[in-house]
């Protein structure tokens, strides 16, 4: 019993350390293959996606079963810079207080979609996949 609930948890990691991945290098295409720029709150989103791959990779490596305390962690504060970049997206937030400057990417131009879907809409998916799936992966291993 014990045996299938590690099992699970590793699974659960593994799933989110593979969405990790698979985001980070998405950006990575988006940015140096599209040649489309990370506005300022795509570089903070960035922030917290890079580590990810990096703290999941080495928890499952060295079967660390409380490694996914650091993906919640990581996932939440990525996912609410998402939120953010989504409100700024969407015009909730005013102009006054948006962080592009006029010299670099807009947060909420055109540029900031791919494939029809908004960058940080995206990002948000991602960092609640990896939220959910990291505290699963606790869950599983203390009953």
């Amino acid at each position: 019993m014990i045996e299938m609930k590690r099992l699970n948890g590793e699974l659960a990691l593994g799933l989110a350390w593979t969405i990790a991945l698979f985001a980070s290098l998405a950006v990575l295409f988006i940015g140096e293959v599209l040649g489309l720029s990370p506005c300022v709150l795509c570089w903070f989103q960035r922030a917290f996606m890079f580590p990810l791959v990096v703290v999941l990779g080495l928890g499952l490596w060295w079967h660390d079963e409380r490694v996914g305390r650091y993906g919640v962690v990581l996932a939440i504060c990525g996912g609410l810079v998402a939120v953010w970049h989504l409100a700024l997206y969407f015009g909730v937030i005013p102009e006054r207080i948006q962080p592009c400057s006029a010299t670099g990417p807009s947060c909420t131009d055109d540029n900031q979609v791919v494939f029809g879907v908004p960058i940080p809409l995206m990002a948000l998916a991602a960092f609640t996949l990896i939220a959910v799936l990291s505290a699963l992966s606790l869950k599983e291993k203390h009953p």
